[in-house]
C-alpha cells in the first residue's frame, strides 16, 4: 500500500481491525506462557498500544480499570527518560507514577521499527557503480510509538501473602517499582530483576510472568513492523490520527445526546477495614453540548485502610462509563477520552496522597466509582443505565507453604456475582462485572496449583433485586484448606445493597462465612486470619439491582 493512500471508511476499518488485532494477540502471547493461574488461567491482564506522545490508539477488550489507567503508565515513562533505545523494556508499579495498586506491574516497550529513507542519489560526477546504487534506500530504525501491558501478580511482597493486606500504608502493600528499565537496549537488568525476586514469595512464578509479559511486548513490536511494511510510516500515522479523531467525534456525539444538566449521586463504601464507618462517593455530572464533567468534590476523605484510589483509578472507571454509553462497535482509544474532564480533588477517597494504602482502590472503589456515575446518569437516561451489578471483585488472597514443593505458595482470585438488570432484560448471574473483565480459575486448576479445594461453586439462586428485569444472582464458593494458611478477603456490598433502578428493588447483598472446628461464623468484608486444615470458608457474592417495578403476578418468582 502507498504512502500517499488518503484514508476513507474502509482503509480506517481495516486499520483499526490491524492495530487491535496486535493487541488481541499480545494476550495470546500472554495467555499462553505466563506461569501463575491468576494470568494463564484468569487472563488478569490487558495489552494496549500508543503513539508517540504516548496516547492510547489501540486495547484489547481486556480489564477495563488497567486499560484507562495505563496511559498514565506510559505517561510516567515518557516524563522518566528521555531516550529510549531499541530493546528497552520499562517495568513500573509506583500507584503513584503511573500505575492502580502494586501487584499490576507495567511493562513499556518503545516500539522501533526499520523504515526507508530516501533513495540515495548520484553524484554528478558519479562512477558507475554509484549509478549502479541509484534508486536503492537506506533504511534506519525510527521510534513509532509504545507497546503496554499490565499483569496482576499474585504476589509482589508485603505483609501477607497475595499482596492485598489489610493495610495501612503503601509501604506494607508489597515492593514498589518505579519507572526504571527492566531491559535496556536488549540486556537485561539482572541486579534490578534480582531485587524484585528477592522481595517477592513466589520469585519462580514472577520471573516466568514477566518473561510472560516481556514477550507479549516483543509480539506487539515484530507485528507493528509487518504493519508498517504493509502500510508505510505517513499512512500509518495518518490513520492513527484519523481513528482518535473518529473515536472523539462518537464520544461527543453520545454526550450530545444526553440531556444538559447536573446530575448527581452519592453511594458508598462499607468501611475502609479498620474503621465500621461508610465511606461515601459523590459525583456530580455536568453534561453541556458534546462534553462531560464529572465532579468528585464531596467524596470523603482518605482513609486509614486502603480502600483509596489513585487518580488514575478514579479517572479510568469515568472512562468507562462513558464508553458503555457509545455504540458497542466504537473505538476505544485517546479521542474516547477527549470530551470527558474527572475532578477528584487531592486527599480525597478517589486521589489519595503517598504514603496512602491503595491496594483496594483498585479493585473495590473502582466498582463504586462506576455504581456513582451511572447512578447520576440514571437522571438524565432513565430507559438505558441499567441498576446495579453487584459493585465487588470479592478479593480473596491466600498463601502459606505447599508440602508438594516444600516451597512458598500465594493465590490470588476474585469471583462474579450478579449483573444489574437493565431496562428489558435481566441483568446476568454469576460473571464479572463492570472494572472487572477476567475469568475464574477453573477448579481442576485451582486444586493442581494450590494445597485448597473447592468444595461448591454455584450459583447463588434469588440473590437478584426483583423488578421488571431481575438483577442476575450472585455465586456460592467454598474451599477447604488443606495447610496452615494465611487468608485476607477484600470484599464489598457485604453492609450496603447493590441499588436498583426505577422502582426495582436492590440485589442481595454478599456475606463470608468460616467454619472452625464444626463452629461457623459470618466474617467481616475486610479480614485477615489464620485457617487451619479442615477449615471452610464460604463466599457469597452479591445479586445485581433489579430495574423497573415488578409486576403483581411476577413478584414471588
Amino acid at each position: 500500500m502507498s504512502d500517499k493512500t488518503s484514508v476513507n471508511p474502509i482503509s480506517l476499518e481495516l486499520f483499526r481491525s490491524a492495530l487491535t488485532a496486535i493487541a488481541e494477540e499480545m494476550g495470546v502471547v500472554l495467555t499462553r506462557s505466563s506461569y501463575s493461574p491468576n494470568i494463564k488461567e484468569r487472563r488478569d491482564f490487558s495489552c494496549a498500544l500508543f503513539d508517540l506522545e504516548g496516547r492510547l490508539v489501540a486495547q484489547a477488550a481486556h480489564i477495563p480499570v488497567h486499560l484507562g489507567s495505563m496511559p498514565d503508565s506510559v505517561a510516567a515513562a515518557l516524563d522518566t527518560f528521555d531516550h529510549f533505545s531499541p530493546g528497552d523494556i520499562i517495568a513500573l508499579n509506583d500507584p503513584f507514577l503511573g500505575g492502580t495498586h502494586l501487584p499490576d506491574i507495567t511493562l513499556i516497550a518503545p516500539v522501533y521499527v526499520q523504515v526507508d529513507s530516501a533513495p540515495i542519489r548520484p553524484a554528478n560526477d558519479a562512477s558507475a557503480s554509484s549509478f549502479a546504487q541509484a534508486g536503492r534506500k537506506e533504511s534506519e530504525q525510527r521510534l513509532i510509538g509504545f507497546a503496554a501491558n499490565r499483569a496482576h501478580h499474585s504476589d509482589v511482597g508485603g505483609m501477607s501473602p497475595g499482596s492485598m493486606p489489610i493495610a495501612t500504608e503503601i509501604y506494607q502493600e508489597g515492593i514498589i517499582i518505579p519507572p526504571v528499565k527492566l531491559w535496556e537496549a536488549d540486556h537485561p537488568n539482572q541486579v534490578l530483576l534480582d531485587v524484585i525476586l528477592r522481595n517477592v514469595r513466589t520469585p519462580n512464578e514472577r520471573r516466568g510472568d514477566l518473561a510472560a509479559q516481556i514477550a507479549a511486548n516483543r509480539t506487539a513490536i515484530r507485528r507493528m513492523q509487518e504493519l508498517i511494511d504493509r502500510w508505510g510510516l505517513s499512512t500509518t500515522e495518518e490513520h492513527i490520527d484519523a481513528l482518535i479523531a473518529y473515536a472523539e467525534r462518537i464520544a461527543r456525539a453520545t454526550i450530545e445526546a444526553i440531556p444538559d444538566g447536573h446530575y448527581d449521586f452519592t453511594d458508598h463504601l462499607d468501611n475502609d477495614g479498620f474503621s465500621d464507618e461508610p465511606v461515601p462517593i459523590t459525583a456530580m455530572v455536568t453534561v453541556q453540548g458534546d462534553t462531560i464533567t464529572v465532579d468528585f468534590t464531596g467524596s470523603g476523605q482518605q482513609t486509614r485502610g486502603n480502600v483509596n484510589a489513585v487518580a488514575a483509578v478514579a479517572k479510568s472507571a469515568t472512562y468507562y462509563v462513558v464508553r458503555c454509553l457509545m455504540p458497542e462497535d466504537a473505538p476505544m482509544n485517546h479521542g474516547t477520552f477527549a470530551p470527558v474532564t474527572v475532578i477528584a480533588p487531592e486527599g480525597t477517597v478517589v486521589n489519595a496522597r503517598q504514603p496512602a494504602a491503595v491496594a483496594q482502590g483498585n479493585v473495590e472503589t473502582s466498582q463504586r466509582i462506576t455504581d456513582v456515575v451511572f447512578g447520576a446518569l440514571a437522571t438524565a437516561l432513565p430507559d438505558i443505565v441499567p441498576a446495579a451489578s453487584q459493585g465487588t471483585m470479592n478479593n480473596i488472597t491466600a498463601g502459606g507453604i505447599d508440602p508438594r514443593t516444600g516451597q512458598p505458595f500465594a493465590y490470588y482470585e476474585t469471583m462474579g456475582g450478579g449483573m444489574g438488570a437493565r431496562p428489558g432484560l435481566d441483568g446476568l448471574s454469576g460473571v464479572h462485572t463492570h472494572m472487572s473483565n477476567t475469568l475464574n480459575t477453573p477448579v481442576e486448576a485451582f486444586e493442581y496449583a494450590y494445597p485448597m479445594r473447592v468444595n461448591t461453586y454455584r450459583l447463588r439462586d434469588h440473590s437478584g433485586g426483583k423488578g421488571a428485569s431481575r438483577g442476575g444472582d450472585g455465586l456460592v464458593r467454598e474451599f477447604t484448606f488443606e495447610v496452615p494458611t494465611e487468608v485476607t478477603l477484600l470484599t464489598e456490598r457485604r453492609s450496603t445493597h447493590p441499588y436498583g433502578l426505577q422502582g426495582g428493588e436492590p440485589g442481595m447483598r454478599g456475606e463470608n462465612r468460616l467454619q472452625h472446628e464444626g463452629q461457623e461464623k459470618v466474617l467481616p468484608g475486610k479480614v485477615h486470619f489464620q485457617a487451619t486444615p479442615g477449615d471452610r470458608l464460604t463466599i457469597l457474592s452479591p445479586g445485581g439491582g433489579g430495574w423497573g417495578k415488578p409486576e403483581k403476578d411476577n413478584e414471588e418468582v
